[in-house]
């Protein structure tokens, strides 16, 4: 392949890399899509592609579809198992920020509900929403019609906004002002201030640091304060599991402020909160080593406020 046509191709990257987590929700399998369609690309009879952005845009975007219907993915979700892959601020593979339907669609909350969608609703909806492809162009990329487009955009938007925890957008010095409150809280072990501080429908979901079968789920503000309370509180067990005592940093997580947990420079931990109406929506747990990978490598290349925690 010439240098020109890889050039090419290096020019969309971000752009398809940020299309194929949204769709897929996981930064390694977006990688992935991305690798396939650079293959493809090579193996194509380029000149007769008149819109290489186009082109590519369809492949990548037909590649994660093939994953959504995979089996393996299919059962990964149906159990349980799953949960996107947090991002750390900057990471271009979050994408277009521009509006607030870009930012809100690369959230771990609306990842999380883009899963009950299907695979085309959910990227009619990715498509629409994050990158504002007009309908024709979209039925064009999933061999749709227009008719369809919109349907499968209308049904999408619709599902989502019925099951959005936390409403409009927050700004984000609010947001932090109200984690370092509940965490404040937390630390201090006053259960009733944690209550105090969750939405009516608040949810917790975590994976248990990758130990348990199944996600954990908490569904009342008191289950999610215990569960608040137990896990930020230290002991020798939880610092040996980590590999020792971490620092308690505050940034930003595919949009949303989050307590990442970090031991020499080595994220063994992130809390992902969703805020709305001054209060916490949400919060999503994540410890697996294995969810962390991109994390990690952001992390080491990133300059970090001073930690709210030094050693905890």
């Amino acid at each position: 392949m010439d240098s020109a046509a890889i050039d090419r191709f290096e020019a969309s990257r971000d752009r398809l890399a940020s299309l194929a987590y949204r769709l897929l929700g996981s930064a390694a399998d977006a990688e992935d899509a991305v690798q396939d369609a650079f293959l493809r690309w090579q193996a194509a009879d380029r000149e007769r592609i008149e819109v290489p952005e186009a082109w590519l845009t369809k492949v990548v975007t037909h590649l994660c579809l093939d994953r959504l219907r995979s089996a393996q993915a299919r059962h990964e979700r149906a159990v349980g198992d799953w949960l996107p892959e947090p991002l750390l601020e900057g990471d271009p593979m979050l994408g277009p920020a521009e509006t607030f339907e870009q930012r809100e669609s690369v959230s771990l909350a609306v990842l999380t509900l883009m899963e009950r969608l299907s695979p085309v609703e959910r990227a009619a909806y990715v498509l629409r929403e994050a990158f504002s492809y007009p309908h024709a162009e979209i039925a064009g990329i999933l061999d749709i019609t227009e008719s369809a487009s919109q349907q499968h955009v209308h049904r999408a938007r619709r599902r989502v906004a019925a099951e959005r925890r936390g409403g409009d957008e927050v700004d984000p010095a609010s947001a932090r002002r109200i984690v370092e409150e509940f965490l404040a809280a937390a630390m201090s072990g006053r259960t009733e201030r944690l209550v105090a501080m969750l939405t009516a429908d608040a949810t917790a979901v975590s994976d248990g640091a990758g130990l348990a079968r199944r996600l954990l789920r908490y569904t009342t503000r008191e289950r999610i304060a215990s569960y608040v309370r137990a896990g930020f509180k230290p002991t020798p067990a939880k610092r040996r599991l980590a590999g020792g005592s971490p620092a308690l940093h505050i940034a930003l997580v595919n949009g949303s402020p989050a307590v990442v947990a970090v031991i020499d420079d080595r994220v063994v931990g992130a809390v992902v909160f969703e805020v709305g109406d001054g209060k916490v929506a949400s919060l999503r747990g994540i410890a697996a080593a294995g969810r962390l990978v991109r994390l990690n490598e952001a992390w080491r290349l990133h300059e970090p406020d001073a930690p709210v925690i030094s050693a905890w």
